[in-house]
């Protein structure tokens, strides 16, 4: 199976850029992927002030626009996540959508990051992530800091999943944090771990000076970094082998063991 991550600087408060920026970067580097995966947030960025004004509303402007995508290239697109207003609240709202353009799952942001003042601005998710097939595997899609909660990736690899997409727009103060925790999330559930983060400078107030770290991967069941991207705005791609969670899972049964 084919996977083509795309790392990019999203341009805060500009939905219109960055719906821009992605059909470009698809047109120019798409290779009959199997599966694309963008990063966190990638609608408005973390312009948090501003979000009363330019949050989508039930994914209405977000989804038709993925949907149209997937059903021009013949592909799954996992969407990362974007800014989204329901019911007078902002969540931050992860999706897939399959080739035929069937919305797969959406997701809310469970946990959200005090050192970013998200509390002030967006509400948190109150479900675990929902499963959803792609391809013939079974696939969870989580944002950003719950990356640090184990006990989200396990809920979904409980409920079968093989495969953990984790979008993100994780800075370089962490970024060590970043690539360990992915190891850790891939190891401890046998699963594939499919990491994508934006790049470029942060603007928000407390970490004005730092910059988001990028380094997108995949990584193993076994832990190994099959690729990863370095610092800067990057399109790669691999091939997966699915049967891969089988094997680890059958050589090391901690799953069956719990």
């Amino acid at each position: 199976m084919k996977l083509q991550i795309y790392q990019f600087e999203v341009a805060e408060a500009n939905f219109k850029q960055n719906k821009a920026k992605i059909s470009s970067l698809i047109e120019t580097h798409y290779t009959n992927a199997d599966i694309i995966v963008l990063p966190e947030m990638w609608n408005n960025g973390y312009a948090l002030n501003q979000l009363k004004d330019k949050a989508d509303i039930d994914l209405q402007q977000s989804l038709p626009f993925i949907q149209q995508l997937a059903q021009q290239y013949t592909t799954h697109i996992v969407a990362g996540s974007v800014a989204n207003m329901r019911t007078n609240a902002i969540y931050n709202t992860a999706f897939a959508v399959s080739k035929d353009k069937t919305l797969l799952n959406g997701t809310d942001k469970i946990h959200l990051v005090p050192m970013l003042d998200e509390p002030f601005y967006l509400s948190p998710g109150l479900n675990q992530p929902n499963n959803f097939s792609i391809n013939g595997i079974q696939a969870s899609q989580i944002i950003c800091y719950d990356l640090r909660y184990p006990e989200v990736a396990r809920a979904s690899i409980k409920n079968g999943a093989e495969m953990l997409f984790v979008v993100a727009q994780w800075t370089t103060q962490n970024l060590h944090h970043w690539r360990i925790l992915l190891q850790a999330r891939a190891i401890e559930n046998n699963c594939f771990v499919i990491a994508c983060n934006s790049v470029g400078n942060v603007n928000h107030q407390h970490h004005k000076g730092n910059s988001y770290a990028g380094h997108s991967m995949v990584v193993n069941p076994n832990r190994e970094i099959l690729v990863e991207a370095g610092h800067s705005e990057m399109v790669f791609e691999i091939d997966i082998q699915k049967n891969a969670v089988t094997k680890q899972r059958k050589a090391i049964p901690v799953l069956e063991d719990i």
